[in-house]
């Protein structure tokens, strides 16, 4: 090969290795507008939760009695409540109490064990039934019932009327939402940013009755004189609202 001849190849591979060299260069030092408009397009965001509270008096009672009896023979147990039961539930339509519906109805022998060896000593025999009652009416419908032959006050709880609630529980709404931005503005503030818009909002409300009165069996009667005295509490109603918002 002559001399001339290796001069043109080798101005060929020098021509050729510059060529690569910049095509190369141009590869990795390229970014695509896309990555950049994609990175542009992911939301910045900040996810809040407040909440709200509002108290509100009580004036019905929703009231759980029953008849408890035990008597040597099964049919025996279960006569007998079912003539007191009848008697408590004649008593409190004569009130004219409101939802009022049976809760309950049981029957279950009773044992006891001497030695080690199980007897049956009788039967148990519990009707129970709720109602509802205005709270300045409870004491005098709890000594009636318990004349009228209940020997168990099962339960007592006091709630508010329906609309009173429904009040309650948009103010508590309001308040959880003032709550949620309040705090989401502090700390967008604290860090310099600038919020924008609400994406996505979650509620969550709910209602606490005050703790119940519960499980009393009737120890003795009241007197003449005086009715079992009932006082209603406040009902506590619950709310919560979780704002997640752009930045």
């Amino acid at each position: 090969m002559g001399k001339l001849a290796l001069q043109r190849i080798g101005s060929y591979l020098h021509q050729t290795g510059k060529f690569f060299s910049i095509a190369a260069l141009t590869y990795f030092t390229f970014v695509p507008p896309a990555l950049s408009q994609v990175k542009d397009k992911i939301p910045r965001t900040i996810t809040v939760t407040g909440r709200g509270i509002e108290f509100i008096a009580t004036t019905r009672s929703q009231v759980d009695v029953g008849v408890d009896i035990q008597e040597k023979t099964a049919e025996n147990a279960q006569k007998r409540a079912a003539v007191l039961s009848s008697t408590v539930v004649k008593y409190l339509k004569s009130n004219n109490v409101e939802k009022l519906q049976t809760t309950g109805i049981s029957l279950s022998p009773v044992y006891k064990y001497t030695n080690n060896i199980q007897q049956i000593t009788g039967y148990r025999a519990v009707n129970r039934v709720s109602f509802r009652v205005p709270t300045n009416k409870m004491g005098n419908i709890l000594d009636g019932v318990v004349k009228a032959g209940a020997t168990r006050i099962n339960s007592i709880n006091f709630i508010a009327k329906d609309e009173a609630i429904a009040n309650a529980q948009k103010k508590a709404l309001q308040a959880a939402t003032q709550d949620a931005q309040s705090q989401a503005q502090a700390v967008l503030t604290s860090l310099g940013l600038t919020r924008k818009d609400v994406v996505n909002i979650t509620i969550n409300s709910r209602n606490n009755y005050p703790v119940p009165v519960s499980n009393r069996s009737v120890a003795a009667m009241p007197t003449k004189e005086t009715s079992t005295p009932v006082i209603g509490g406040e009902q506590q109603v619950e709310a919560s609202v979780t704002l997640m918002i752009s930045y």
